[in-house]
């Protein structure tokens, strides 16, 4: 009965596990250019000296959806939308390159082009830094351009460019911050370097890749898998206390 009861167990640990990756899914459907996390569930062996046929449920993070959400347009100058299978370059507070397709970016009061949430974005020299300004623009190829203050209006004087890359989808994984970086074992001795094919259109958000129906009906599912594991622990504790009875008769 040990096995039944082990099994059960293990599963509905693991189908609470899972709501959990969904829920998170499903909180994020608002999110801007939030990606998607896959979640699956595996038989495993439980390792070490004893009970070698036990096993039990596991559920993992295989991946992330990188498949881009709709465009939305803002018509903000300062929301820029990558194209694309690119990500935009940001500095997150340890200092760590980072990527991201949430173009909302501000402006704070030392000039430095930040995300909402306050990561910096980076450009092809770092930090992105604007001098005071009148007017803002940023170009199909990344290229902050600005009016400076009292300048006229048809006078642009190019800043910077936002540093867009593209390194390998499989290379990649998301941390639990929200955003990509390079695995562990595919990081690069340096900075990801820029790719100049890469282009973002202004005055434009990405939307979630979340699907609010399929996530909903993935928890519901996982709901009713969790019963049927309570289920399983219940028949396997009343079918022990029924062999227990018939050993006692003996």
């Amino acid at each position: 009965m040990d096995k039944a009861l082990y099994i059960g167990m293990s599963g509905a640990k693991q189908n609470m596990l899972a709501q959990q990756a969904h829920a998170n899914n499903l909180a994020n459907v608002s999110t801007t250019g939030f990606k998607k996390d896959f979640a699956q569930a595996r038989s495993m062996p439980v390792y070490g000296e004893h009970h070698p046929t036990r096993a039990y449920a596991m559920t993992e993070r295989p991946g992330t959806d990188l498949s881009a959400g709709a465009l939305m347009e803002t018509g903000r100058k300062l929301d820029v939308a990558v194209e694309g299978e690119g990500w935009l370059a940001v500095q997150n507070d340890q200092g760590e390159e980072v990527f991201t397709r949430s173009g909302s970016l501000q402006v704070d009061v030392n000039g430095l082009v930040r995300l909402a949430n306050g990561e910096l974005v980076l450009g092809n020299g770092g930090p992105v830094a604007l001098p005071p300004f009148d007017n803002v623009q940023i170009g199909a190829d990344g290229t902050v351009s600005i009016v400076p203050v009292g300048g006229p209006p048809d006078q642009l004087v190019e800043v910077d460019r936002l540093k867009l890359v593209n390194p390998p989808p499989e290379a990649l994984e998301k941390g639990l911050d929200g955003h990509m970086r390079r695995k562990p074992d595919q990081a690069l001795d340096g900075p990801e370097p820029p790719d100049a094919n890469q282009r973002v259109a202004s005055g434009f958000l990405e939307s979630s890749n979340v699907n609010a129906v399929e996530e909903m009906i993935s928890n519901l599912q996982l709901s009713r898998q969790y019963e049927m594991q309570v289920k399983v622990m219940t028949t396997a504790n009343e079918n022990s206390e029924a062999t227990a009875r018939l050993l006692q008769n003996l």
